[in-house]
């Protein structure tokens, strides 16, 4: 992919809008839990800042619904990210109007200036033509470094490019895409494609547009249940997406006729409440009796999982094996997580419950890359591009 990048441009004196995704989890005294999102893009800003710009930083926080609310400002991420960048960082109580702009006229080179949520403001979400405009009179160049955001056509991100000629993607971008790429145009084979998790929809969609490429197919989670179901087995309680029943039918088809590996657990953790305190036993088989819910792949699907992990020369991992958030579930998910470290191939995990799962079990350190956006990564991987992406690439703006 031919992506303008930051090293190709010029920032000596300019005001710089940047695209950050600072969507970080907040505990209850909105205390910053994760800080992953806001290290991942330091570089990008860092460069910027030694190449003697001044920048414009946005980003959303949660789903505020379109209104201000304490709950979502991002006035503790700038707080955390002057500590991190040994630098003060100024925080506006908005995004635009006419305090905003005189802040961001005020700007010398080498200042920062958060701007609050744009999420604020109902017209970031509908791609509002008028605040674009607002937010692009800002600055004087664009860059996209919110890869986890980047599927998503909202105005800071499709909107504003528009109005700015001077635009390109930063160096957290520029990442995501070649690991992306790596899997999706010159993967070393086998490659192997793990999918569990709850939004069964968007990765059984992926897995259809994919499934010629890829040689060895692992389920887990409410995905796992969809494909069960879609071969007339039992799945008793546990949760499917049924409107993705006849897309898992043609991937099960197209992978037998390719002779392909494509699995189901062959067992199964269940219980008969999904809580800490509810019952819990193992499957013989890979089946779910009436009135019980699967919750975890069972020790039988562990080993199979990492027989065919160990296999493997590029691993795509996105989504857990089932509730691993409830302690007693998560031993499916954990297995695979370190099966996954452990293997000699390149290996790129996406989705926050994933990238969750390689932090428990201590082995983020021993993935090739982890993408900062699930739901991006599986767009890209669909698509080839994402909206966010592809705007960076026009040369005409908006008048």
């Amino acid at each position: 992919m031919d992506l303008a990048t930051i090293e190709e441009r010029e920032y000596a004196g300019k005001k710089v809008f940047v695209r950050v995704d600072f969507n970080v989890p907040l505990d209850k005294n909105l205390a910053i839990t994760d800080d992953t999102r806001i290290v991942a893009v330091i570089p990008t800003i860092e460069y910027l800042l030694k190449k003697g710009a001044s920048l414009i930083l946005a980003s959303h926080l949660g789903r505020p619904q379109g209104a201000p609310s304490k709950e979502f400002s991002l006035k503790p991420v700038a707080l955390r990210l002057a500590e991190l960048l040994r630098r003060p960082v100024t925080f506006a109580d908005d995004c635009i109007g006419t305090e905003v702009k005189k802040r961001a006229e005020q700007l010398k080179s080498g200042d920062i200036l958060l701007l609050e949520n744009l999420r604020f403001h109902p017209e970031e979400e509908k791609n509002d033509k008028e605040f674009s405009r607002s937010l692009a009179s800002l600055a004087d160049a664009y860059v996209n470094d919110a890869f986890g955001t980047s599927h998503r056509a909202h105005a800071s991100i499709t909107g504003v490019p528009f109005f700015l000629i001077d635009k390109a993607a930063g160096f957290l971008i520029k990442k995501e895409v070649e690991a992306l790429s790596r899997i999706q145009n010159n993967p070393e084979r086998p490659l192997l494609v793990i999918v569990g998790g709850s939004k069964a929809s968007d990765k059984i969609a992926v897995l259809k547009k994919l499934i010629s490429k890829i040689d060895t197919v692992l389920t887990g989670g409410v995905v796992a249940y969809t494909f069960v179901k879609a071969k007339n087995w039992a799945v008793g309680n546990s949760k499917v997406d049924e409107a993705a029943i006849p897309n898992a039918k043609e991937i099960i088809r197209i992978t037998y006729k390719l002779h392909n590996e494509f699995h189901t657990p062959l067992d199964h953790l269940i219980t008969n409440k999904v809580a800490e305190d509810g019952d819990a036993i193992f499957t013989d088989r890979g089946t779910v009796p009436k009135g019980w819910t699967g919750v975890d792949i069972g020790p039988q699907a562990i080993e199979e999982y990492r027989d065919c992990i160990s296999r493997a020369k590029t691993i795509f991992w996105n989504g857990p094996m089932g509730i691993f958030e409830i302690p007693k579930f998560s031993k499916g998910t954990i297995a695979i997580a370190k099966a996954v470290a452990e293997s000699n191939a390149y290996t790129v995990v996406g989705g926050g419950d994933s990238i969750a799962a390689v932090h428990m079990a201590n082995v983020a350190d021993k993935i090739s890359h982890i993408c900062t956006g699930g739901g991006a990564s599986l767009e890209f991987l669909e698509k080839n591009s994402l909206p966010g992406i592809d705007v960076l690439t026009l040369k005409d703006t908006t008048s």
